[in-house]
Order: C-alpha cells, then sequence, then structure tokens
C-alpha cells in the first residue's frame, strides 16, 4: 500500500489497526561506469515496497537524496548536507505521527546515511524527552540497512566472493536491473577489481577512486542475480518488519 496511491480515507482505515510504516531512504549519486545514479533509492525503495505487499505495511514516498558530498565530483550526483537530511527526516516523521503512525522502518540503501539517519532519530526522540511532543504516543524508529541483511550477505558471498566491495557493488547493481531490466549495461570492468581505501571530501574521492567504484566488480552483475538478492531481502525485511512492530 503506497502512501502517495492512496486516499486519506483509507490511509484513516489503516490507521484504525496498523500504526507502522516502511520509510525507504537512499541517494542519488554515482554508482560507477554501469551503475545507475539513482542506485541506492532505486534499492531502497524496490525492497520497501516488496516489504509493503508482503506484509500490508504502507509505505511512504522514498527519501531520494542523502548524505552524498563525498560523490560531487562525478556528473549527476546530488547530497544533502547532514543538518538538512535530519531536519528531512524529521519532518517526514513528525507529520506522519501526527496522524497515529507511531512505528517507523526506515529501509535503506546508502551507507552515507546511516550516522545521519541516526542522529534524527536521537533529534525526535529528545522532542519527546523535553516535553515537545505532547500528549503523542511514543514514537520508536528503526534503520535496517537491506544490504547488511543475513541472507543478503551470504548470498552476496555465495554470487561474488571478494569482489562484492563496498561501492557500486555487482549486489546493488544486479538489483537495479532486476528492478529495470532495459537499464542494463553489461560490461567488463578495468581493473576488474576496483581498488580499496578512504576519502574525505569530493575531490579526495575522486582522485582515490576515479571510476567511482571502491572495492567491487560490478562486472559480474545480471538481473538473474537481481531476483535473488529482491527475494531475499523482502523476505528477510518482512520477517524482520512484522516481529519489530509487534514487539
Amino acid at each position: 500500500m503506497l502512501l502517495h496511491l492512496s486516499t486519506w480515507t483509507e490511509i484513516e482505515r489503516y490507521l484504525k489497526s496498523n500504526r507502522g510504516i516502511v520509510m525507504p531512504i537512499g541517494s542519488t549519486e554515482q554508482h560507477g561506469p554501469n551503475g545507475l545514479i539513482g542506485t541506492d533509492a532505486i534499492t531502497a525503495e524496490v525492497v520497501a515496497r516488496g516489504i509493503g505487499e508482503a506484509t500490508g505495511a504502507v509505505v511512504a514516498p522514498t527519501i531520494s537524496v542523502g548524505m552524498a558530498q563525498h560523490h560531487l565530483a562525478f556528473k549527476g550526483s546530488m547530497a544533502l548536507r547532514p543538518t538538512t537530511l535530519i531536519a528531512v527526516i524529521r519532518d517526514y516523521v513528525e507529520s506522519l505521527a501526527v496522524h497515529g503512525f507511531d512505528r517507523f522502518f526506515f529501509v535503506n540503501g546508502h551507507g552515507g546515511n546511516v550516522a545521519t539517519t541516526t542522529a534524527a532519530f536521537s533529534e525526535i526522540y529528545s522532542a519527546s524527552s523535553f516535553g515537545a511532543a505532547g500528549n503523542r504516543p511514543p514514537i520508536k524508529c528503526v534503520l535496517r540497512n537491506w544490504y547488511d541483511a543475513p541472507g543478503i550477505r551470504a548470498l552476496s558471498k555465495e554470487l561474488y566472493g571478494d569482489q562484492e566491495g563496498s561501492h557500486a557493488t555487482p549486489s546493488e547493481v544486479s538489483l537495479t536491473w532486476h528492478a529495470y531490466p532495459e537499464r542494463a549495461m553489461p560490461m567488463k570492468m578495468d581493473p576488474p577489481v576496483a581498488p580499496k581505501g578512504t576519502f574525505t571530501d569530493a575531490a579526495d574521492y575522486r582522485r582515490n577512486f576515479p571510476d567511482g567504484r571502491i572495492g567491487s566488480n560490478p562486472g559480474l552483475s545480471s538481473a538473474e542475480h537481481g531476483k535473488r538478492i529482491y527475494e531475499t531481502a523482502v523476505r528477510e525485511l518482512s520477517e524482520d518488519y512484522r516481529n519489530w512492530v509487534a514487539s
């Protein structure tokens, strides 16, 4: 059940028996030579919608631009400052809480969002602790990185071994190709596996990783792999959602 494709009366009926909502969050940033710029938002959204279909949960509109300043040396990348993203997350949650939602299950597709999203949760909880929330029911938020699900880790190891890497990975690229097979761009990487390392700002990132990849070989990607990854992520996170909302 997608929030933006629902009527207000449908949401009102939903809230009579359900208070949970799935919140996809990702990023709009480069993903190497054959990865879509929207990869992190696409993967979070696809998995979140799958969870919604499996559990009957409402799925919120995707927060599709994240904390990605380090990618800005690559054309097309977009970013929010950490303070901006904190404000966006807080406003998303608190506006929905006005209507009665109180369990917010964030499905994340971008590692750079983790620290900022958890900081946003702290701001939300602080408002309640200091009394700003009034008599509103207590809000609970949780962050789940779809790529960290145990089954996904195992499947990535099976399919790609030590060529998974940490950015522009074959797992995430494959998942986008499952969602948008017409945008699949198989190609051989040069070198096959990108270097690993650290970075600071956008210029430092571009110097260290000139084609955008970090430790990965997305040349191994396929839409067939993406289907397996999708099914595994939805199965595990749907169970996680059910258990967390009920707890």
